[in-house]
């Protein structure tokens, strides 16, 4: 049978895609490498969700805000209040034993309603008021004094050009750098806007308010800025200096890069610009004591005595409040409190120098990953993938910002993952559409080609039948009863049977099984038959284990495949019953006889099947029928039939099955009780004959499979002598 041959379906092309991937892959990690506008929002953003999912918890208050607040103006007045109040409040907070005091108000100029701005007026007017005005104190002088007599810290602002204030700044020394403070990258202030000379003259020490950078959030906060070649403290660093009564600050560096501020046994770490990064904790009114309360001695003690205090407003309309990570807005005095609980309890946060290096090296493994794996899983599985490679660095940076409050950078790897993932899955699905257009080309081929098989396997199993030989070719024949079918478990099979006369008074039979199935089975089942009956009807007066001899040279010399035969073969001399058989490795056959109890078997061992062992030297037997005896030949499809359980039906079901019958007699109303055998025909008082007893098999062993796919040809001869007439 010439096959055509159908075109085979196309490999998947993933190289196309890996290149591409790959290529897309660069291109993402420098532009996750790069310090783009983009790259730092998606960085920013993921490090304010660290601090909403996870904000800071407060272990102590080592800050406290005096506050100039709504309640207190309503009772001293609008805004600004005379300097007099504000050294009144001053003292009060001074005589509570502060370990410092920072002033976070700028007073550029003298105070409006001293007693000399009122002078003029009253020279005029009333003189005797005059020269009492002369004799009082001025505001300011009466706040510079007690300015001086408490451990106070001025603020002043960065200017955006040079005012040309003189810069009043504890000494700042540097260690480690070899380029000099113009080398080091810091923030960086044309000028500054102070309080009056009579008031920043006066404070123990002098530290910058101003954030450094023009962001929305406050998220970084400078500690060291360079104003006109002078280097200046932040207010909260200075605070700290003078709390602990160090006379200067050291800055230490690493080249243009700064890496820690110290004075005495305190020191912190920055990041390359003098920056720390505060780990904000949610609004506290703990933090809080209105001004006027502590004007009246309305206050616990403890809330001021050795604490770093800050003045500042926080009413209405004075200030603007500025918006933290946890997307709350604060008083500047408040994210100083908060940059002070950071530096006292150490835990301020940080982006370690190598995070960039180790998020891109995340970005690329994972990356070349999915890169891999995307175009070679399904669909669902490398999305599954995905998923895994976004949630392994979000975990990992999560983790390490709970345990040791470092910020790494989860979200901008998952978005270039998730971009890489979405191209990758466009280009599979393309390269998944082409691919179904060629199997729909494949297949088409291959239905075609199916259909051909098909028909030729057809053509087949038509001839393999077409050459067994019928039971009506005995139905003349009084002394003889005989019926055989052959079921294969695909289109052709390798069972075969074969029997025809040997002259008058001789039956010769056979039952065989080839080792496999389908269409080389059947082949050589084909040819196996053809050459057995030569074999016999060359030599018809042989005994039967020469013929067998005989056979088994024959079948032999062309096996190519290796293949071997199970047969039983035997000649029944039609005249006195007498059996003469072979068996070559097939099942024992059975014999039934009305009224006898049990059943016996022809179990003369003949050899093994034909085409196992070269000129073997097969033995006959001798067997002698009596009159309505029958003989149940089966291969091993019977007995090896299998259930959608994967059970065996076995020797012993088929022998209770031929046990239960009474070759005798059997009536209309069906088998004896416990078999299973539907079909039998025969008519009420007559005797079984050959055909019921092979429907009966055939039905019991198709009703234990139910419905299983067949896993052997199976094939039933069963032959009666009715007597030599």
């Amino acid at each position: 049978m010439s096959v055509p041959t159908a075109p085979e379906a196309p490999a998947p092309s993933h190289r196309k895609i890996w290149i591409a991937g790959a290529f897309a892959l660069g291109v993402l990690a420098v532009l996750l490498w790069l310090e783009t506008p983009v790259r730092n929002g998606l960085q920013s953003a993921w490090f304010d969700g660290l601090q909403v999912a996870s904000p800071r918890v407060i272990q102590s208050m080592p800050a406290t805000v005096v506050a100039i607040d709504e309640k207190s103006l309503a009772e001293l007045g609008q805004w600004p209040w005379p300097r007099t109040t504000l050294a009144a409040l001053i003292d009060a907070i001074a005589r509570y034993q502060p370990a410092a005091i920072g002033i976070d108000i700028l007073m550029p100029e003298a105070d409006r309603l001293s007693p000399e701005r009122l002078l003029a007026d009253a020279r005029s007017q009333d003189p005797i008021l005059a020269e009492r005005l002369a004799r009082l104190p001025t505001h300011d002088a009466a706040l510079a004094r007690s300015l001086a007599a408490a451990p106070t810290v001025m603020a002043f602002a960065g200017a955006p050009a040079p005012t040309g204030a003189t810069v009043r700044v504890p000494p700042m020394t540097i260690s480690g750098g070899a380029g000099g403070r113009q080398s080091l990258a810091i923030a960086r202030l044309a000028g500054v806007t102070r309080s009056v000379d009579v008031l920043d003259e006066a404070a123990a020490g002098h530290g910058v308010i101003s954030v450094g950078n023009n962001e929305a959030v406050i998220r970084r906060i400078p500690l060291v800025f360079d104003i006109d070649g002078t280097l200046a403290p932040a207010l909260s660093i200075e605070m700290l200096r003078v709390a602990v009564g160090q006379p200067a600050h050291r800055v230490a560096v690493n080249g243009s890069a700064v890496r820690a501020i110290a004075f005495g046994d305190f020191s912190t770490s920055t990041e390359r610009d003098g920056a720390v990064r505060v780990y904000y904790s949610h609004r506290d009114a703990r933090r809080f004591i209105s001004a006027i309360d502590v004007l009246k001695g309305d206050v616990d003690p403890q809330r001021l005595a050795q604490k770093l205090v800050l003045i500042g407003m926080t009413g209405q309309g004075l200030i603007d409040y500025q918006l933290t990570p946890l997307r709350e807005r604060m008083p500047g005095s408040e994210i100083h409190a908060q940059l002070l609980e950071n530096l006292f309890d150490e835990t301020l946060l940080a982006r370690p120098d190598w995070g960039t290096l180790a998020e891109l090296a995340m970005f690329l493994l994972l990356g070349g990953l999915l890169v891999y794996a995307t175009p070679r899983w399904k669909p669902r599985d490398a999305a599954l993938l995905a998923i895994a490679c976004v949630a392994l660095p979000t975990l990992i940076a999560y983790f390490a910002f709970r345990s040791r409050h470092w910020l790494l950078d989860a979200a901008t790897p998952a978005v270039g993952l998730l971009v890489l993932f979405g191209m990758l899955l466009v280009l599979a699905l393309a390269e998944a559409a082409r691919q179904r257009r060629s199997l729909e080309r494949v297949v088409q081929a291959q239905r075609e080609q199916a259909a051909y098989v098909a028909g030729e396997l057809e053509a087949a199993h038509r001839i393999q039948t077409g050459i067994l030989p019928h039971a009506d070719l005995l139905r003349d024949d009084p002394r003889i009863d005989l019926a055989a079918t052959m079921t294969t478990a695909r289109e052709v099979g390798g069972d075969l049977y074969d029997f025809f006369r040997l002259g008058e008074n001789r039956l010769f039979f056979i039952v065989g099984d080839v080792a496999g199935k389908g269409l080389s089975a059947s082949i050589f089942m084909a040819v196996s038959k053809a050459l057995y009956k030569s074999s016999a009807l060359r030599d018809a007066s042989g005994s039967i284990g020469e013929l067998m001899s005989v056979a088994n040279a024959e079948v032999s010399r062309d096996n190519s495949e290796s293949l071997f035969v199970t047969a039983f073969a035997a000649t029944l001399d039609l005249q006195s019953g007498v059996l003469d058989y072979c068996n070559a490795g097939n099942e024992n056959p059975w014999v039934l006889a009305s009224g006898r109890a049990g059943l016996g078997r022809l179990d003369g061992d003949g050899g093994p099947p034909l085409c196992a062992i070269d000129d073997y030297a097969y033995q006959g037997s001798e067997y002698r029928l009596a009159p309505g005896e029958f003989v149940v030949i089966v291969t091993d499809g019977v007995t090896e039939a299998q259930n959608k359980s994967g059970e065996l039906y076995g020797g012993a079901r088929l022998e209770a099955l031929l046990a239960a019958l009474d070759p005798g007699r059997m009536s209309a109303a069906g088998p004896p009780q416990g078999a299973n055998y539907p079909g039998v025909r025969s008519a009420e008082g007559s005797p079984m004959s050959a055909e019921d007893i092979v429907t009966a098999v055939c039905a019991d062993v198709s009703t234990f499979v139910a419905g299983a796919e067949p896993s052997d040809d199976l094939t039933v001869l069963v032959l009666r002598w009715r007597g030599g007439g």
